[in-house]
């Protein structure tokens, strides 16, 4: 079998959620299927460190496809090209991205429809390219790979997709995540909180994730909890959010607030292990990564009641209202005091997070792949 990957995402030490689920399904599939020749098709000069095995044939192609215009180019043109000519008996595809110009059987992995729902949460021309082209990629695919069964009737309602053609493919956690020694926990409290416990925030700062009324709701508990307890967000800036920065200018307790920006997986896990519980109050997310994250770290989980957040958290999380400063703030304040609850939400956690392991994610895309008639020319 040969086996086209569009892998623009695997950006070294600057992967989000997508790129990690790329880099941890491809690099189990590489290494389990010798048999298979794999061609990543990068938009860039790549690291080493993605050529998984000897199986692996990375091909850079241009122009690097970081804007609308330039994803119409890559895909339709550049990818097309590579499709036409190696005729491999899959494209696939883990950032739901496809060309439209090309006959070869397609698999995307389409995470969510956040797009659909709030367009205004991105920049006029990515969410026209997305709101566009999206459809028509749903409905090209000869299977639609998803990470929730949120987002498979999403995609199902949203674009008239017969359920039988996606498949839901879970997300996973790096082994790193793990518990960490109450020794360790204060190393990494000196180095990030001036050795205050913190409630942590993981993602980019993005609107849908909701960062200006966590902001908000930590003001506000930090008003009545009478405690030094901080705020550490981990993240880069993913777009330009002046809400969020004129929230923070006017808090109270800003000084009680830490950016870290991005941190790459091995201090992420540190972070994580030490904190006191994640707050996670996305408006909008097709799984939630560090959700997992947190229940491998042993760590509680303060968590929104919307889109997929539920399914993938169940009972391992306090569940708050993400449109409700004062229910984000008043289960901060139970997680922070009630020492019995975070001991429950903890044990929840360690049950519910064996339903989740790359292995398992890899191994569901590898079985979706197999039922993907070839295309004959």
């Amino acid at each position: 079998m040969k086996i086209v990957v569009n892998t623009r995402l695997l950006l070294k030490n600057k992967m989000e959620g997508i790129g990690v689920h790329a880099f941890n399904v491809l690099k189990r599939m590489a290494v389990s299927h010798p048999e298979t020749q794999f061609l990543f098709l990068f938009d860039r000069k790549y690291s080493e460190e993605f050529i998984f095995s000897s199986n692996v044939t990375p091909i850079v192609i241009y122009p690097q496809a970081r804007h609308p215009v330039l994803y119409y180019w890559w895909f339709e043109y550049s990818v097309a090209r590579i499709l036409n000519h190696a005729k491999p008996d899959i494209f696939y595809s883990p950032d739901g991205y496809l060309s439209l110009n090309t006959d070869v059987p397609s698999v995307p992995v389409i995470h969510d429809l956040n797009y659909e729902h709030y367009p205004n949460d991105l920049p006029k021309a990515e969410s026209w390219y997305y709101r566009h082209f999206f459809p028509l990629f749903a409905a090209k695919a000869s299977k639609i790979l998803t990470v929730s069964e949120f987002s498979k009737q999403d995609i199902s309602k949203q674009y008239h997709i017969n359920p039988s053609k996606i498949d839901v493919v879970y997300n996973g956690a790096d082994s790193l995540y793990r518990p960490i020694e109450e020794t360790e926990k204060k190393e990494i409290r000196n180095q990030y909180s001036n050795g205050e416990e913190y409630f942590l925030y993981v993602s980019a700062l993005h609107p849908r994730k909701n960062v200006k009324r966590l902001l908000e709701a930590f003001d506000k508990m930090k008003g009545t909890a009478n405690s030094p307890i901080k705020l550490v967000l981990v993240g880069p800036h993913y777009f330009k959010n002046s809400e969020m920065e004129k929230v923070y200018r006017d808090m109270k307790f800003k000084d009680d607030v830490v950016f870290t920006g991005r941190l790459n997986v091995e201090e992420l896990s540190k972070v994580m292990g030490a904190a006191l519980a994640l707050v996670y109050v996305s408006y909008f997310e097709g799984f939630g990564i560090p959700l997992v994250e947190a229940m491998q770290c042993n760590i509680p989980i303060v968590a929104s009641n919307l889109t997929s957040i539920p399914e993938i958290a169940k009972d391992a999380a306090l569940i708050v209202d993400p449109f409700s400063i004062d229910s984000i703030s008043s289960g901060m304040l139970e997680i922070l005091k009630n020492e019995g609850l975070r001991k429950t939400l903890i044990e929840r956690g360690q049950e519910r997070r064996n339903f989740f392991s790359w292995d398992k994610t890899a191994e569901l895309t590898w079985q979706s792949f197999q039922g993907i008639k070839p295309h004959v020319t």
